[in-house]
């Protein structure tokens, strides 16, 4: 009698085909891109050439530079604002009994997920705009506090997947062992938290440095981050430069990826050890 073989997505029919597809549409748009911050002439549509000026001239723009300083600015007070959160946050829904309402805890924290981003940018707006008036202040630490707001569930995602994964046996074996709360956490849990906490840092980082919607809508006059910046250039004229700065961000995105890919690795080995 023969033996059933399991069920195995990749030997239904048309299987081959639907994945081409989906690598298509995901990446020939972006090798395009790509391709085209090369290019000599200031068509983003034909090709005459291969050149770098277009990353040239945007490394010699000052608009581009100031607003390359403050995404960066900007992407790393939120990313550590966000992960400091995240981690309080997944420990307080982790390390507990269940309790009534934690759904809603969960809900809650997770709120910027599940409603659109232009409804939170509406929201900051109103918010902040009611601040101003009292304050009169309209500085930086707007963009940064809805920056920091927003990406606190993209950090608290993946941190949260790593709490409930680990063994909870060497923090109670510490806390037996007389270590204080503060003790057990910096000697045991975040030794082993540390690939999850780096990778909601890195999510946190990337989702603030590439936001349009709520910088569009929070930021005062002259914040111009390099997101809104290009989207002006693309409301006047369309040139390769803007293909240049995508790229850059592009390889940028590749960079953090492959080095958190790298430091969990060897967190992963050393934990073993």
């Amino acid at each position: 009698m023969a033996k059933a073989r399991g069920f195995d997505i990749r030997r239904q029919n048309g299987f081959v085909f639907v994945a081409l597809c989906c690598f298509v549409m995901l990446y020939l748009p972006i090798i395009l891109l790509v391709v085209y911050s090369f290019n000599s002439g200031s068509s983003i549509a034909i090709w005459e050439g291969f050149s770098l000026k277009w990353y040239a001239l945007a490394w010699q723009n000052d608009k581009v530079q100031d607003a390359t300083i403050l995404s960066l600015i900007i992407a790393c007070c939120a990313s550590f604002v966000a992960t400091s959160a995240a981690v309080m946050a997944a420990l307080a829904t982790t390390r507990t009994n269940k309790f009534r309402g934690s759904a809603l805890v969960f809900a809650m924290i997770n709120q910027p997920l599940m409603i659109p981003e232009i409804v939170t940018a509406v929201a900051l707006l109103i918010f902040f705009a009611m601040i101003k008036v009292y304050t009169g202040y309209t500085g930086l630490w707007y963009l940064i506090i809805a920056h920091s707001a927003f990406c606190i569930p993209f950090a608290y995602m993946p941190i949260r997947a790593r709490l409930q994964g680990m063994d909870l046996s060497l923090e109670q074996a510490a806390a037996d062992l007389y270590g204080t709360p503060w003790r057990v956490f910096r000697k045991v849990t975040l030794p082993q938290l540390w690939p999850g906490v780096l990778a909601g840092a890195m999510l946190a980082f990337v989702i603030s440095l590439d936001d349009v919607v709520i910088t569009e809508f929070v930021k005062s006059a002259g914040q111009d981050t390099l997101p809104t910046y290009m989207l002006g250039q693309i409301r006047r004229v369309v040139t390769p430069e803007v293909n240049a700065i995508s790229t850059i961000l592009l390889a940028i995105s590749v960079a953090l990826v492959i080095a958190f890919y790298k430091l969990s690795q060897r967190t992963d080995q050393s934990t073993k050890k």
